[in-house]
């Protein structure tokens, strides 16, 4: 399969959504790297639990130096499932209701290992709502027949995994700034969810 067959097979996964920017140079990438791991007899699905399994030994090592590499380990993994499955051609509808679901309990780890280190609970409550009411409301909005619903807002996952990054490495640096880090985060997730309403809400008319 070409670059170009699978950006436009993963746009269509994604509610057509458009392959621009910083999407477009993680695919790339993402190409790259599962082009020889599909020549490994590793399922996508398999790639996918190893996503919740790092973000699992996140959690139970929130305060040691190894925070930071297993999160990257676990995105790494979520990031090159779905391209797995598109580059294989083994998509199927269960491979992607799992993905799903282990995204959301992968950040329900990711808000324990914050709260583990001590973040504020009531942000971390919030913020975690407000993120998984915009994926919702994504999917719902999908099963409503709402076309381009892939939508790319401020907040999508690779973002709010910026932010869980950005505060175990300034821990490292003993700079201890993770509930204003989380309070950005929270107010950068709410004009996000705002965004994919009204752009759902237009679409709804």
């Amino acid at each position: 399969m070409s670059r170009e067959e699978f950006f436009s097979t993963w746009s269509d996964l994604h509610g057509n959504a458009k392959i621009s920017g910083i999407v477009k140079v993680w695919l790339s990438i993402s190409y790259l790297i599962v082009k020889p791991i599909s020549r490994v007899r590793i399922t996508p699905n398999i790639l996918t639990m190893f996503g919740l399994f790092f973000g699992v030994i996140l959690f139970l090592t929130a305060n040691t130096s190894w925070a930071s590499v297993l999160l990257i380990l676990s995105l790494i993994c979520d990031g090159i499932d779905g391209s797995l499955a598109i580059l294989t051609k083994k998509s199927t509808k269960w491979g992607a209701i799992l993905d799903s679901v282990v995204d959301r309990l992968t950040e329900i780890f990711w808000v324990l290992a914050l709260y583990k280190i001590g973040a504020d609970l009531k942000l971390l409550v919030l913020v975690l709502l407000t993120a998984s009411l915009q994926e919702y409301v994504r999917a719902r909005s999908a099963g409503l027949g709402v076309s381009e619903v892939g939508i790319v807002t401020f907040a999508e996952r690779p973002v709010r995994a910026s932010f869980v990054f950005i505060v175990f490495i300034s821990l490292q640096f003993d700079f201890i700034i993770y509930n204003q880090i989380i309070l950005f985060w929270l107010l950068l997730q709410l004009f996000s969810l705002f965004t994919l309403v009204r752009f759902t809400y237009s679409k709804l008319l």
